[in-house]
Formats: structure tokens, C-alpha cells, sequence
């Protein structure tokens, strides 16, 4: 029975990418005040059949039930569940109750996953040289302060991506739908506009130039899309000073 329920509790204390299956439930420890974090989750399962996913950041509230779609070899956007570290130091992922579910999952804020053996995490020079921006990429950067130029190219629908600052988040979405909305889901005090904001792309839908004022923190941006549609998408940092 303890060997039992030590394979069903899943210690996620780095926040690492994990695969979580039926029964399973992830634990991180290790969320700080004043840091936005989000939990990224796809759809691994190899079906096209939609799994729950239980997260659990609060005794005084019941948990969020988190609706991954099905996709078929793993070829799925992530939904993006996003959690203040002002909440909660802890949070919780569990799926309960769906044979055959699995869930391809990691933090991500400018401090998390603190072990990042299973991204490709890397530095984005401000150098104007675009860079690819796969599924598993993180990249992070100190900007000076001073003006840069960040740009998000992707020839593929729905094409989101998500950049953090501590406290606030920023979720880039590329040749947008009209259901772009429904993959970011605020948790807890989380509010857009406040903790969060949206920007889509306009004219052209195909790139996202967002001008940004470094501040001597780091930032971080990590992608959101599926292996197959984030092959051709680049990401280019420039210094404009």
C-alpha cells in the first residue's frame, strides 16, 4: 500500500516537465511571494479524448478543474494555468478518474522550473538574430535598462507563447482565433490587465514587435505551442540603443 501511494505522489518540487498520468498527483513546494507563475500543460495521451486536470492551490477553496483538450500525437497546444505566488507557496495537480490520461506539464516564471533538464534553456542575446521557438524552449535574458525590440514570428494559427517578469506575465498570441481565450485560465487573485495582459497579433497576424524597457531583472519567455507548429517560429531580441 505505501509503495502504492509513493508512485501515485509525484514530488514536482523544481517544477520540472513531468508526465502525469491517471491517478497521479504533482506537489511543488516551492512558490515565493511576489513571483506569477504558469503551469503548462499538454495533452499527451496519443487520443483525441479531453482529461481533467484537478489543480489544487488552496485549503479554504476547492480546487480548479482544468479541461485539456485531446489531440492526437501529442499535437496540441498547452493550456496555461496561471498562479500568484501572493496565493499560495504550494500547488497541486492530479488526474482522476480517465483511463489511458497523460499530461505532458512544467512551471514556468522567470525562477521556475528551477531544474530544466528536459527544455532547452537558453540565453536570447539582443543581438537581432532570430531564434527558433520550439515547444521545450526557454529562454531568458537581464535587458539593461534601455529599449529593446522583441519579436514573435509564426506562419501557424493560434501561435502562443508567454513571457514573464516576476510578478506579470505577458501572453504573445500570433495569427489569433476567435477561442484564444480559452487556453489561459487565471487562478486565485490572478486577474487579467492587473497580474496579466493579452496581446494578439493585428497587421500583420503572422508576428507580434512588442517594444520593451528593460529593467535589470530577468525575463523569461517559453512557448506554448505543439513540436510540429512551433518549427518554424522565431523569436528575436534587439537592442535599440
Amino acid at each position: 500500500m505505501v509503495a502504492s501511494q509513493e508512485l501515485r505522489a509525484v514530488d514536482w518540487s523544481g517544477g520540472q516537465r513531468i508526465t502525469l498520468q491517471n491517478g497521479q498527483t504533482a506537489t511543488c513546494k516551492g512558490l515565493h511571494s511576489g513571483q506569477l507563475y504558469s503551469i503548462f500543460l499538454y495533452n499527451s495521451s496519443g487520443n483525441d479524448k479531453n482529461t481533467n486536470v484537478s489543480v489544487n492551490w488552496s485549503n479554504a477553496q476547492p480546487p480548479v478543474i482544468v479541461m485539456v483538450p485531446g489531440t492526437t500525437a501529442n499535437e496540441g497546444l498547452a493550456s496555461l494555468v496561471l498562479v500568484s505566488g501572493n496565493d499560495t507557496q504550494t500547488v497541486s495537480i492530479s488526474i482522476t478518474n480517465t483511463d489511458s490520461a497523460s499530461i505532458d506539464c512544467w512551471l514556468g516564471s522567470v525562477e521556475m522550473p528551477t531544474n530544466t533538464q528536459q527544455l532547452n534553456n537558453q540565453k536570447l542575446e539582443p543581438n537581432g538574430q532570430p531564434q527558433p521557438f520550439n515547444k521545450y524552449c526557454r529562454y531568458y535574458a537581464v535587458p539593461p535598462t534601455s529599449w529593446h525590440q522583441l519579436t514573435i514570428k509564426s506562419g501557424i494559427t493560434q501561435f502562443i507563447s508567454a513571457q514573464f517578469q516576476e510578478s506579470f506575465a505577458t501572453v504573445y498570441i500570433v495569427n489569433p482565433t476567435s477561442n484564444a481565450y480559452q487556453r489561459i485560465i487565471p487562478v486565485g487573485s490572478v486577474k487579467e490587465n492587473t497580474d496579466y495582459k493579452i496581446v494578439k497579433a493585428s497587421n500583420p497576424p503572422q508576428a507580434i514587435s512588442n517594444p520593451l524597457q528593460g529593467d535589470g531583472t530577468q525575463w523569461v519567455w517559453m512557448s506554448a505551442d505543439s513540436q510540429q507548429d512551433s518549427q518554424n517560429a522565431t523569436i528575436t531580441l534587439q537592442s535599440l540603443s
